[in-house]
């Protein structure tokens, strides 16, 4: 009742159709396929023109509800966070301005992998039990021409702020990255923050160490780099500075090894063009073995490197296990879009779907909460589970039921008169069409 009487709060226009739009999608019966649908859900007390209005005029105190998200976050999850974009495909939307082109595993455009639409990037707090629950603390729209490094820096950066305001007063906070991020942005930009950045890394990447103090009467510049450190080398690898040994129930007997103090070699290109002399970053290359994948495939089992860098030394046990947690957030992406329908909504602004992602996070929140509070509503061929263990899914059947005992904030509608309507004779000509903005190189 405190998440939604404050999320409630948040909402500073149009709040009533706004929950209720929430309220809807986590009611109905089955997945959201139809925004004009959830209109249809007796929950949702107004005329389907509301639920456009809403989404079209409705605002949202993001600063707030962001804050709301942090401070409802599990107490007992470890200070480890997922960091992921993807992307909502509005290939066809021409009328829809700040398209870009993204990349897409499972659509098409022209026989290539890459769609036009948006992209938003999550933050999730991850937890070590084995099942598919995040807590997401933040969802953002990247612009198609904002740097990726700077913005993810000033993400973390804000969600720090609040989390110190939270009182995690533990270790510094692990952000967790798939492969596609700067490892080496990252870590420049955060360099001064107490944050820890674990990025899984190519398996050919080349890194130096520190070089040796020069002899006494050596002339000329003193070198930059030391030892060539090739990952996929074994030939170059000196004695790991820190080892583990640890046993997982699913990847079996699990190998670890670290190396301190490496750095790459930097070009005066890219990001670092404007840099009289590229900075040395440093960072722990850090290799993990495992005996077997979860499932049997005909796959090559690949060795798993990961950059790490932040305050002190790195946990090897925590960063291995986080990495491979961090896919939680692909099964919360999952049920986010085809399950809440977070990217079903033909929507025509990029200001409108960020109201719609801010409800589609809330809506993920109130069903985090829920579990434990709702009876286990299965189908007869489905095996009986334990409330505490109910998967998003399972949670979200019965939450009709505990949403009319719990009673909504949302105040019922003032009237049910229709509105006038368009003026008759008028024409609002054709819209103004925006092509896909492609992103230089």
């Amino acid at each position: 009742m405190s998440f939604r009487q404050a999320f409630y709060a948040t909402l500073t226009s149009w709040a009533d159709a706004l929950f209720e739009l929430c309220e809807a999608c986590l009611c109905t019966s089955g997945p959201v396929t139809s925004t004009p649908h959830l209109s249809l859900e007796p929950c949702f007390r107004r005329s389907h023109g509301s639920l456009y209005k809403a989404l079209a005029r409705g605002s949202i105190d993001v600063d707030a509800l962001r804050a709301l998200l942090v401070a409802h976050r599990p107490a007992g999850w470890p200070a480890v966070f997922a960091v992921d974009a993807s992307t909502w495909d509005r290939c066809d939307a021409e009328t829809s301005p700040e398209r870009g082109f993204y990349y897409h595993a499972a659509k098409h455009s022209a026989g290539q992998p890459i769609v036009a639409g948006w992209s938003y990037q999550w933050v999730s707090q991850l937890d070590w039990a084995p099942d598919s629950w995040t807590a997401p603390v933040d969802a953002r729209r990247i612009p198609v021409d904002a740097d990726v490094t700077a913005a993810t820096a000033t993400q973390i950066r804000d969600l720090l702020a609040l989390l110190d305001d939270d009182g995690d007063d533990g270790a510094a906070p692990l952000f967790v990255f798939d492969a596609g991020y700067d490892p080496i942005g990252l870590s420049h930009a955060l360099a001064d923050d107490a944050v820890q950045v674990l990025v899984r890394i190519r398996d050919d990447r080349v890194f130096y160490t520190d070089p040796p103090a020069p002899e006494p009467g050596t002339l000329g510049r003193p070198r930059r780099h030391g030892h060539r450190f090739k990952c996929g080398d074994p030939t170059t690898w000196p004695e790991p500075d820190d080892t583990l040994v640890a046993t997982d129930p699913r990847y079996g007997r699990v190998t670890v090894a670290a190396w301190d103090g490496l750095h790459p070699r930097l070009a005066r290109r890219g990001r670092w063009a404007d840099h009289a002399q590229p900075p040395i970053v440093r960072g722990t290359v850090i290799r993990v073995e495992v005996e077997h994948l979860p499932k049997p495939t005909a796959r090559a089992k690949k060795t798993l490197w990961l950059w790490w860098s932040g305050p002190g030394t790195p946990d090897l046990d925590v960063c291995f296990r986080a990495y491979l947690r961090r896919f939680d957030i692909e099964h919360t992406y999952r049920f986010a879009k085809n399950t809440l329908g977070w990217t079903t909504p033909r929507i025509a602004t990029p200001d409108q779907a960020d109201r719609w992602t801010w409800l589609i996070a809330a809506a993920y929140t109130q069903l985090r909460l829920a579990r434990g509070l709702i009876a286990d509503h299965r189908l007869p061929w489905e095996q009986p589970c334990d409330p505490a263990k109910l998967t998003p899914a399972r949670v979200r059947r019965g939450f009709r039921r505990l949403a009319a005992t719990i009673g909504t904030p949302a105040r019922p509608p003032k009237s049910d008169t229709p509105g006038p309507g368009r003026p008759r004779g008028s024409r609002t000509g054709p819209r103004t069409r925006y092509p896909a903005i492609k992103k230089a190189a």
